[in-house]
Protein backbone atom coordinates (compact mmCIF):
# COMPACT_ATOMS: atom_id res chain seq x y z
CA UNK A 1 0.00 0.00 0.00
CA UNK A 2 1.20 3.66 -0.38
CA UNK A 3 2.02 5.50 2.32
CA UNK A 4 0.11 8.73 3.60
CA UNK A 5 2.55 10.98 2.66
CA UNK A 6 2.61 9.30 -1.12
CA UNK A 7 -0.78 9.97 -1.14
CA UNK A 8 -1.20 13.21 -0.65
CA UNK A 9 1.57 13.85 -2.82
CA UNK A 10 -0.86 12.24 -5.44
CA UNK A 11 -3.89 13.83 -4.11
CA UNK A 12 -1.60 17.39 -4.92
CA UNK A 13 -0.86 15.94 -8.28
CA UNK A 14 -4.39 15.23 -9.47
CA UNK A 15 -5.55 18.71 -8.01
CA UNK A 16 -2.50 20.44 -10.24
CA UNK A 17 -3.38 18.38 -13.69
CA UNK A 18 -7.60 19.31 -13.18
CA UNK A 19 -6.25 23.28 -12.56
CA UNK A 20 -4.17 22.80 -16.06
CA UNK A 21 -7.03 21.45 -17.71
CA UNK A 22 -8.97 24.35 -16.64
CA UNK A 23 -6.33 26.71 -17.92
CA UNK A 24 -5.69 25.44 -21.26
CA UNK A 25 -9.37 25.93 -21.79
CA UNK A 26 -9.07 29.28 -21.09
CA UNK A 27 -8.99 31.46 -24.63
CA UNK A 28 -6.25 34.30 -22.99
CA UNK A 29 -3.88 31.29 -22.26
CA UNK A 30 -4.67 29.70 -25.97
CA UNK A 31 -3.73 33.28 -27.54
CA UNK A 32 -0.04 33.49 -25.15
CA UNK A 33 1.31 30.43 -27.24
CA UNK A 34 4.29 29.65 -25.11
CA UNK A 35 2.75 29.48 -21.87
CA UNK A 36 0.10 27.48 -23.84
CA UNK A 37 2.99 25.12 -25.02
CA UNK A 38 4.69 24.97 -21.15
CA UNK A 39 1.33 24.33 -19.58
CA UNK A 40 0.59 22.14 -22.37
CA UNK A 41 3.87 20.05 -21.35
CA UNK A 42 3.09 19.75 -17.78
CA UNK A 43 0.12 18.65 -18.16
CA UNK A 44 1.23 15.76 -20.27
CA UNK A 45 4.46 14.89 -18.18
CA UNK A 46 1.45 14.71 -15.03
CA UNK A 47 -1.16 12.68 -17.22
CA UNK A 48 0.20 9.30 -16.57
CA UNK A 49 0.40 9.76 -13.15
CA UNK A 50 -3.03 10.94 -12.84
CA UNK A 51 -3.38 7.68 -14.98
CA UNK A 52 -1.84 5.06 -12.46
CA UNK A 53 -3.22 6.42 -9.82
CA UNK A 54 -6.80 6.81 -10.74
CA UNK A 55 -6.47 3.29 -11.61
CA UNK A 56 -4.68 2.36 -8.18
CA UNK A 57 -8.02 4.06 -6.50
CA UNK A 58 -10.57 1.84 -8.75
CA UNK A 59 -8.64 -0.91 -7.33
CA UNK A 60 -8.82 -0.04 -4.19
CA UNK A 61 -13.07 0.80 -4.47
CA UNK A 62 -13.51 -2.64 -6.03
CA UNK A 63 -11.55 -4.70 -3.42
CA UNK A 64 -13.66 -2.60 -0.96
CA UNK A 65 -17.00 -3.76 -2.44
CA UNK A 66 -16.06 -7.33 -3.33
CA UNK A 67 -15.21 -7.54 0.19
CA UNK A 68 -19.29 -6.34 0.91
CA UNK A 69 -20.21 -9.19 -2.12
CA UNK A 70 -17.98 -11.73 0.10
CA UNK A 71 -20.40 -11.41 2.61
CA UNK A 72 -23.23 -13.54 0.65
CA UNK A 73 -21.61 -17.16 0.52
CA UNK A 74 -23.30 -17.92 -2.60
CA UNK A 75 -20.71 -14.85 -4.09
CA UNK A 76 -17.87 -15.78 -2.25
CA UNK A 77 -16.08 -18.08 -4.73
CA UNK A 78 -16.34 -15.64 -7.71
CA UNK A 79 -15.61 -12.41 -5.53
CA UNK A 80 -12.75 -13.76 -4.00
CA UNK A 81 -11.65 -15.05 -7.61
CA UNK A 82 -12.09 -11.38 -9.05
CA UNK A 83 -9.91 -10.00 -6.00
CA UNK A 84 -7.39 -12.16 -5.93
CA UNK A 85 -6.40 -10.98 -9.57
CA UNK A 86 -6.93 -7.56 -8.71
CA UNK A 87 -4.36 -7.59 -5.97
CA UNK A 88 -2.10 -9.73 -8.10
CA UNK A 89 -1.72 -6.05 -9.82
CA UNK A 90 -1.27 -3.82 -7.19
CA UNK A 91 2.44 -4.14 -6.45
CA UNK A 92 3.43 -3.40 -10.51
CA UNK A 93 1.03 -0.49 -10.03
CA UNK A 94 2.85 0.79 -7.33
CA UNK A 95 5.90 0.57 -8.16
CA UNK A 96 5.09 2.42 -11.34
CA UNK A 97 3.68 5.16 -9.49
CA UNK A 98 6.49 5.64 -7.08
CA UNK A 99 8.64 5.02 -10.24
CA UNK A 100 6.80 8.07 -12.23
CA UNK A 101 6.66 10.49 -8.70
CA UNK A 102 10.75 10.31 -9.03
CA UNK A 103 12.14 13.37 -10.00
CA UNK A 104 13.10 14.05 -13.14
CA UNK A 105 16.21 14.18 -14.64
CA UNK A 106 16.30 17.87 -16.64
CA UNK A 107 18.68 16.89 -18.78
CA UNK A 108 16.70 13.44 -19.56
CA UNK A 109 14.94 14.76 -23.09
CA UNK A 110 18.21 16.45 -24.65
CA UNK A 111 20.00 15.21 -27.22
CA UNK A 112 23.68 14.07 -26.48
CA UNK A 113 27.35 13.78 -27.81
CA UNK A 114 28.57 10.71 -27.87
CA UNK A 115 32.29 10.54 -27.97
CA UNK A 116 33.96 6.71 -28.28
CA UNK A 117 37.46 7.11 -27.77
CA UNK A 118 39.78 3.78 -28.14
CA UNK A 119 41.74 2.60 -24.88
CA UNK A 120 44.22 0.03 -24.59
CA UNK A 121 44.92 -2.30 -26.72
CA UNK A 122 46.36 -0.42 -29.81
CA UNK A 123 44.58 -1.34 -33.19
CA UNK A 124 42.19 -3.97 -32.05
CA UNK A 125 40.91 -1.47 -29.10
CA UNK A 126 40.60 0.98 -32.41
CA UNK A 127 38.55 -1.87 -34.16
CA UNK A 128 36.28 -2.30 -30.82
CA UNK A 129 35.56 1.69 -30.62
CA UNK A 130 34.23 1.63 -34.61
CA UNK A 131 31.87 -1.79 -33.47
CA UNK A 132 30.68 0.06 -30.22
CA UNK A 133 29.90 3.52 -32.78
CA UNK A 134 28.19 1.26 -34.85
CA UNK A 135 26.18 -0.66 -31.89
CA UNK A 136 25.42 3.16 -31.06
CA UNK A 137 24.05 3.98 -34.96
CA UNK A 138 22.21 0.91 -35.28
CA UNK A 139 20.31 1.24 -32.16
CA UNK A 140 19.71 4.90 -32.52
CA UNK A 141 18.27 4.37 -35.94
CA UNK A 142 15.89 1.43 -34.28
CA UNK A 143 14.55 4.59 -32.01
CA UNK A 144 14.37 6.65 -35.55
CA UNK A 145 16.87 9.16 -33.85
CA UNK A 146 19.55 11.25 -36.07
CA UNK A 147 23.37 10.53 -36.13
CA UNK A 148 25.46 12.88 -37.05
CA UNK A 149 29.23 12.84 -36.80
CA UNK A 150 31.12 15.88 -35.90
CA UNK A 151 34.61 14.56 -35.43
CA UNK A 152 36.93 11.47 -36.08
CA UNK A 153 40.42 10.15 -36.07
CA UNK A 154 40.91 6.76 -37.99
CA UNK A 155 43.64 3.97 -37.03
CA UNK A 156 45.80 3.00 -39.28
CA UNK A 157 43.77 -0.43 -39.32
CA UNK A 158 40.22 1.07 -39.92
CA UNK A 159 38.77 1.82 -36.51
CA UNK A 160 38.76 5.18 -34.96
CA UNK A 161 40.90 6.69 -32.23
CA UNK A 162 38.03 8.91 -31.61
CA UNK A 163 34.61 9.54 -32.97
CA UNK A 164 32.09 12.18 -31.38
CA UNK A 165 28.78 12.17 -33.05
CA UNK A 166 25.26 14.17 -32.51
CA UNK A 167 22.44 12.42 -31.74
CA UNK A 168 19.03 13.94 -32.18
CA UNK A 169 15.88 12.68 -30.88
CA UNK A 170 12.97 11.84 -28.35
CA UNK A 171 14.55 10.90 -24.92
CA UNK A 172 17.97 10.34 -25.62
CA UNK A 173 19.91 10.98 -23.34
CA UNK A 174 17.26 9.02 -21.07
CA UNK A 175 18.03 5.98 -22.60
CA UNK A 176 22.10 6.46 -23.37
CA UNK A 177 23.06 8.12 -20.00
CA UNK A 178 24.18 4.97 -18.66
CA UNK A 179 26.45 4.11 -21.38
CA UNK A 180 29.38 6.56 -20.00
CA UNK A 181 32.87 4.38 -19.06
CA UNK A 182 35.31 2.00 -19.98
CA UNK A 183 33.98 -0.90 -22.44
CA UNK A 184 36.46 -3.89 -22.47
CA UNK A 185 36.47 -6.87 -25.42
CA UNK A 186 37.90 -10.04 -25.06
CA UNK A 187 38.44 -11.58 -28.51
CA UNK A 188 40.69 -12.92 -30.62
CA UNK A 189 41.88 -10.04 -33.11
CA UNK A 190 42.09 -10.98 -37.07
CA UNK A 191 45.43 -10.36 -37.17
CA UNK A 192 46.37 -12.66 -34.02
CA UNK A 193 48.15 -16.19 -35.31
CA UNK A 194 48.44 -17.81 -32.35
CA UNK A 195 44.61 -17.58 -31.95
CA UNK A 196 45.37 -15.70 -28.47
CA UNK A 197 42.41 -13.99 -26.90
CA UNK A 198 43.00 -10.15 -26.43
CA UNK A 199 41.66 -8.02 -23.81
CA UNK A 200 40.59 -4.42 -25.28
CA UNK A 201 39.30 -1.10 -24.35
CA UNK A 202 37.18 1.76 -25.00
CA UNK A 203 35.66 4.91 -23.51
CA UNK A 204 32.24 5.89 -23.79
CA UNK A 205 31.30 9.31 -22.75
CA UNK A 206 27.63 10.29 -22.99
CA UNK A 207 27.11 14.15 -22.66
CA UNK A 208 23.70 16.06 -22.87
CA UNK A 209 23.50 18.74 -25.76
CA UNK A 210 24.58 22.27 -24.39
CA UNK A 211 21.68 24.52 -25.31
CA UNK A 212 21.99 28.08 -27.08
CA UNK A 213 23.24 30.62 -24.39
CA UNK A 214 21.54 33.82 -24.04
CA UNK A 215 23.62 36.36 -22.65
CA UNK A 216 21.45 38.66 -20.90
CA UNK A 217 24.10 42.21 -19.98
CA UNK A 218 22.43 44.00 -16.97
CA UNK A 219 22.96 47.89 -17.32
CA UNK A 220 23.64 47.83 -13.40
CA UNK A 221 26.91 45.87 -14.55
CA UNK A 222 28.47 48.48 -17.20
CA UNK A 223 30.42 50.98 -16.64
CA UNK A 224 30.61 53.39 -19.72
CA UNK A 225 32.66 56.19 -20.70
CA UNK A 226 33.08 58.45 -23.64
CA UNK A 227 35.96 59.93 -24.43
CA UNK A 228 37.48 61.89 -27.61
CA UNK A 229 38.26 59.45 -30.84
CA UNK A 230 42.21 59.84 -31.54
CA UNK A 231 42.97 60.18 -35.39
CA UNK A 232 45.51 60.77 -37.80
CA UNK A 233 46.37 64.87 -37.55
CA UNK A 234 44.24 66.94 -40.19
CA UNK A 235 42.39 64.02 -41.83
CA UNK A 236 39.08 63.53 -40.62
CA UNK A 237 39.96 63.72 -36.87
CA UNK A 238 37.18 62.93 -34.48
CA UNK A 239 36.66 66.43 -32.55
CA UNK A 240 33.45 64.61 -30.61
CA UNK A 241 33.12 62.37 -27.93
CA UNK A 242 32.10 59.56 -29.52
CA UNK A 243 34.21 56.84 -28.69
CA UNK A 244 32.88 54.46 -26.41
CA UNK A 245 35.21 52.34 -23.86
CA UNK A 246 32.47 49.66 -21.73
CA UNK A 247 33.43 47.83 -18.47
CA UNK A 248 31.86 44.59 -17.27
CA UNK A 249 32.15 44.78 -14.29
CA UNK A 250 31.33 41.38 -12.99
CA UNK A 251 34.48 40.36 -15.32
CA UNK A 252 36.04 42.87 -16.05
CA UNK A 253 36.07 42.52 -19.52
CA UNK A 254 36.78 46.07 -21.28
CA UNK A 255 35.78 46.66 -24.99
CA UNK A 256 36.55 50.20 -26.52
CA UNK A 257 35.15 51.19 -30.03
CA UNK A 258 35.91 54.38 -31.81
CA UNK A 259 35.64 53.46 -35.62
CA UNK A 260 32.11 55.23 -35.88
CA UNK A 261 31.28 59.21 -35.59
CA UNK A 262 28.52 58.65 -33.49
CA UNK A 263 28.62 57.59 -30.20
CA UNK A 264 25.38 55.81 -30.38
CA UNK A 265 26.97 53.67 -32.92
CA UNK A 266 29.99 52.87 -31.30
CA UNK A 267 28.24 51.80 -28.09
CA UNK A 268 26.06 49.69 -29.43
CA UNK A 269 29.00 47.58 -31.71
CA UNK A 270 30.78 47.99 -28.43
CA UNK A 271 27.85 46.36 -26.94
CA UNK A 272 27.80 43.49 -29.37
CA UNK A 273 31.49 42.70 -29.01
CA UNK A 274 30.82 42.56 -25.30
CA UNK A 275 28.00 40.00 -25.36
CA UNK A 276 30.45 37.50 -28.09
CA UNK A 277 32.99 37.71 -25.54
CA UNK A 278 30.92 36.98 -23.08
CA UNK A 279 29.41 34.14 -24.81
CA UNK A 280 32.63 32.82 -25.39
CA UNK A 281 33.50 32.93 -21.53
CA UNK A 282 30.28 30.76 -21.06
CA UNK A 283 31.18 28.24 -23.75
CA UNK A 284 34.60 27.94 -22.02
CA UNK A 285 32.79 27.04 -18.88
CA UNK A 286 30.21 25.01 -19.87
CA UNK A 287 33.42 22.84 -22.05
CA UNK A 288 35.41 23.04 -19.00
CA UNK A 289 32.65 21.27 -16.85
CA UNK A 290 31.77 18.97 -19.74
CA UNK A 291 35.68 17.91 -19.54
CA UNK A 292 35.28 17.32 -15.99
CA UNK A 293 32.23 15.59 -16.32
CA UNK A 294 33.43 13.30 -19.22
CA UNK A 295 36.67 12.95 -16.66
CA UNK A 296 34.59 11.32 -14.45
CA UNK A 297 32.78 8.96 -17.04
CA UNK A 298 35.48 7.40 -18.57
CA UNK A 299 38.65 7.87 -15.93
CA UNK A 300 41.73 6.75 -17.76
CA UNK A 301 40.25 3.83 -20.19
CA UNK A 302 41.86 1.39 -18.12
CA UNK A 303 40.96 -2.54 -18.62
CA UNK A 304 40.50 -2.78 -14.98
CA UNK A 305 37.91 0.16 -15.16
CA UNK A 306 35.37 -1.41 -17.14
CA UNK A 307 31.16 -1.20 -16.59
CA UNK A 308 30.75 -3.66 -19.13
CA UNK A 309 32.92 -7.20 -20.74
CA UNK A 310 31.92 -8.13 -24.43
CA UNK A 311 33.64 -11.63 -24.25
CA UNK A 312 33.35 -12.96 -27.74
CA UNK A 313 34.45 -16.70 -27.04
CA UNK A 314 31.60 -16.99 -24.66
CA UNK A 315 29.31 -14.78 -27.14
CA UNK A 316 27.88 -12.41 -23.96
CA UNK A 317 27.76 -9.73 -22.42
CA UNK A 318 28.54 -8.60 -18.82
CA UNK A 319 27.83 -5.01 -17.72
CA UNK A 320 29.53 -5.35 -14.31
CA UNK A 321 27.68 -2.36 -12.09
CA UNK A 322 24.07 -4.41 -11.82
CA UNK A 323 24.88 -8.20 -12.87
CA UNK A 324 23.57 -8.30 -16.14
CA UNK A 325 24.56 -10.87 -18.28
CA UNK A 326 23.07 -11.20 -22.01
CA UNK A 327 24.24 -13.61 -24.69
CA UNK A 328 24.02 -13.06 -28.63
CA UNK A 329 26.64 -10.33 -29.25
CA UNK A 330 26.12 -10.60 -32.99
CA UNK A 331 22.42 -9.03 -32.50
CA UNK A 332 23.96 -6.82 -29.56
CA UNK A 333 26.25 -5.17 -31.45
CA UNK A 334 23.68 -4.81 -34.73
CA UNK A 335 21.72 -2.46 -32.14
CA UNK A 336 19.31 -4.70 -30.35
CA UNK A 337 20.63 -3.18 -27.28
CA UNK A 338 17.11 -2.70 -25.59
CA UNK A 339 17.28 -5.46 -22.99
CA UNK A 340 20.49 -3.77 -21.72
CA UNK A 341 19.47 -0.36 -21.57
CA UNK A 342 16.12 -1.22 -19.95
CA UNK A 343 17.59 -3.64 -17.20
CA UNK A 344 20.11 -0.50 -16.15
CA UNK A 345 17.18 2.36 -16.48
CA UNK A 346 15.37 -0.08 -14.19
CA UNK A 347 18.18 -0.48 -11.90
CA UNK A 348 18.59 2.96 -11.37
CA UNK A 349 15.28 4.16 -10.88
CA UNK A 350 15.05 1.20 -8.36
CA UNK A 351 18.24 3.32 -6.70
CA UNK A 352 16.87 6.38 -6.73
CA UNK A 353 13.85 4.91 -4.71
CA UNK A 354 15.60 3.41 -2.14
CA UNK A 355 17.55 6.57 -1.64
CA UNK A 356 14.25 8.65 -1.61
CA UNK A 357 12.85 6.41 1.25
CA UNK A 358 15.62 6.43 3.10
CA UNK A 359 16.12 10.44 3.45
Amino acid sequence: MLDDLLLQKLDGVVARSEELTRLLADPAIIARRSEFQKLSKESAELGEIVARYREYRDILRQLDENRELAKDPEMRPLVEEVSAELEKRLPALEEQIKVLLLPKDPNDEKNVLLEIRSGTGGEEAALFAADLFRMYARFAERKRWKVEVLSTSHSSAGGFKEIIALIQGKDVYSHLKYESGVHRVQRVPETEAQGRIHTSAATVAVLPEAEEIDITIDEKDLEIQVQRASGPGGQGVNTTDSAVRITHKPTGLQVLCMDERSQHKNKAKALTILRSRLLEMERERQNAERTEARRSMVKSGDRSEKIRTYNFPQDRLTDHRIGLTVHNLASILDGELDEVIEALRTHFRAEALRQGMTQ
